[in-house]
C-alpha cells in the first residue's frame, strides 16, 4: 500500500491545488466586487506557485530509478505538476468572473 500511496502523490497533490485554486478563485471573484481584487489576485498567484514549487523536493526524493516498479512515483510527480501547470496556469493568471 505504501508503494500505491507514492505513485498517487503526484495526482492528489495536483487535486488538492485544484481544490484550493478553484475555490480562492471564487474569493478573487468575489473580492473584486469589494475593490480587493488586486490583493486577492496576488494571493491565487502566490498559490499557485507554491503549489507547484512543492513539487521540486518531492521529486528530489524520488530519484530516477531503473525498473517500472521504482521509477513509477517519480513519473506520478511529473504527471502531478504537469497537470499544475496546464490546468490551474489559466485560472491563476487570467479573470473568468461574471460581472
Amino acid at each position: 500500500m505504501r508503494w500505491l500511496g507514492t505513485v498517487l502523490l503526484g495526482p492528489t497533490l495536483w487535486a488538492v491545488l485544484f481544490v484550493v485554486i478553484y475555490a480562492l478563485h471564487g474569493v478573487v471573484c468575489a473580492a473584486s466586487a469589494d475593490g480587493f481584487g488586486t490583493v486577492a489576485r496576488l494571493t491565487l498567484v502566490l498559490v499557485w506557485a507554491l503549489g507547484v514549487l512543492a513539487f521540486v523536493p518531492l521529486l528530489r526524493a524520488f530519484p530516477a530509478q531503473d525498473g517500472l516498479r521504482a521509477s513509477l512515483p517519480r513519473a506520478g510527480l511529473w504527471i502531478g505538476l504537469g497537470a499544475s501547470v496546464f490546468t490551474l496556469l489559466p485560472v491563476a493568471v487570467t479573470t473568468s468572473c461574471g460581472g
